[in-house]
């Protein structure tokens, strides 16, 4: 009988190298590169490439430590199993209520994308509709997930290699826009660490593969190669279409930019390419939401094994080998906050969520090896990601760390009551 229950929560091992990179890709190259730009523009000023730059070193560092930690614990959960493993109990259940409750909000600002992409005047039901869909697929099966997020990352890379070659070979383009002579300025160090973890919200896609770690082939191999190559092509992405866009706007127009790469191929003197980059960003939010969904259902299936969820969660479909429980509750979530939160308080939430998840992965790594040179990476990714978050505007810190402190006490309040209940047993 408990085989059986063990069996009934055991996921199928289908993924290689190409689908696990696709699935990252999916995550990563979504809406941010679409969204992200303006925003950071406005922190950093002329300094956005830098600001670039600093958030791919602590991607790059998270990324690494992530794939380290993947290869020795190849099951769904991603942190929340390696900080649970590698740090204690409790570290594990604050990663992984970290990454459920920001990429739940994540998932709410990528549905709000698309809708405001589609049809701005019905943006909810349109985010609400999208995330109905997507979990409908999800439920299908992971195989049907990563065939679609294929789709979508070819259009997406599609649309934005027309954005670079439009712009680029332009006669506004100007080379003299990416430095610091421009008339934007540079936003300072503070700055550039703002726009630094605003951009990072754009290269947190990885975790996904980590998240998925129960459904890929060999995980020991192809986790630690393929998480590297989908951010080493992401961020190949990320600073092409970064100086195109301000090889024609500048920082300071790209800042006040409220659809930066329509309104670079406009200045580009190519406008009818515009519906096209619209089209492009809806499609990419989609993406972004279809793998969101798949990490943060594996998550939860993870946490609903260990009781830190609900246990009726932690089943997996007999027929599609998913967490089809889990798949159902994210959406629902989702959808009810699609329905009613605003995009940009969505994201400033997400954002400081997934830096603590990636805080205690890099924690949960730098235990793997005693060896100072082994740990020079994990030292970096942590200081980093504590930097980043507190780097983000105040009202975002103060959100995610109130939300994280309603997680701390929840613990607290389960390990009383099973305390308190043993003892009464006994």
């Amino acid at each position: 009988m408990a085989r059986s229950s063990s069996a009934s929560s055991e996921l199928r091992r289908t993924l290689g190298v190409g689908d696990a990179v696709v699935i990252g890709l999916g995550s990563m190259i979504g809406a941010g590169i679409f969204a992200a730009l303006a925003p950071a523009a406005r922190a950093a000023g002329s300094g956005l490439l830098l600001g670039l730059a600093v958030a791919a070193v602590v991607a790059y560092c998270n990324a690494k430590s992530s794939a380290r930690l993947a290869a020795v614990y190849p099951a769904s959960g991603g942190t929340y199993v390696y900080g649970r493993e590698r740090l204690g109990e409790f570290w594990g259940y604050l990663a992984g209520w970290s990454f459920v409750v920001g990429k739940t909000a994540s998932c709410a600002a990528m549905a709000l994308t698309v809708g405001a992409y589609v049809w701005p005047g019905q943006a909810h039901a349109v985010a609400v509709a999208a995330v109905v869909a997507l979990t409908a697929v999800n439920y299908g099966g992971v195989q049907k997930s990563a065939w679609l997020t294929r789709v979508i990352v070819a259009v997406v890379l599609a649309v934005l290699a027309c954005v670079v070659v439009v712009c680029l070979g332009s006669g506004q383009s100007d080379a003299g826009r990416l430095g610091i002579g421009d008339s934007g300025g540079v936003g300072g160090v503070g700055g550039v660490l703002q726009a630094a973890g605003l951009l990072f919200f754009a290269f947190a896609g990885y975790a996904r593969i980590a998240t998925l770690s129960e459904e890929v082939r060999d995980p020991a191999r192809t986790i630690p190669r393929a998480i590297p190559l989908a951010l080493g092509i992401a961020l190949a992405v990320y600073v092409c279409v970064s100086v195109a866009v301000l090889s024609i706007l500048g920082s300071e127009a790209l800042g006040q930019a409220g659809a930066p790469l329509a309104d670079a191929v406009r200045a580009a003197g190519v406008p009818g390419l515009a519906p096209v980059v619209r089209g492009g960003a809806a499609v990419a939010a989609l993406g972004s939401l279809l793998a969101l969904i798949l990490g943060v259902s594996r998550t939860t299936l993870a946490m609903a094994r260990d009781r830190h969820l609900p246990h009726v969660l932690a089943v997996v479909h007999p027929r599609f080998q998913v967490p089809h429980r889990a798949e159902l509750a994210v959406g629902a979530v989702v959808a009810v906050l699609a329905a009613t939160v605003d995009v940009r308080g969505a994201i400033g939430f997400s954002s400081f969520g997934v830096l603590a998840y990636y805080a205690v992965a890099n924690a949960s790594a730098w235990t793997l090896d005693s060896a100072a040179t082994s740990r020079v990476v994990p030292v970096v990714g942590l200081v980093g990601c504590v930097v980043l978050a507190f780097s983000l505007p105040w009202v975002s810190v103060g959100v995610g760390a109130g939300v994280l402190a309603v997680g701390v006490v929840a613990y607290g309040g389960r390990r009383w009551g099973a305390r308190r209940w043993g003892d009464q047993g006994r």
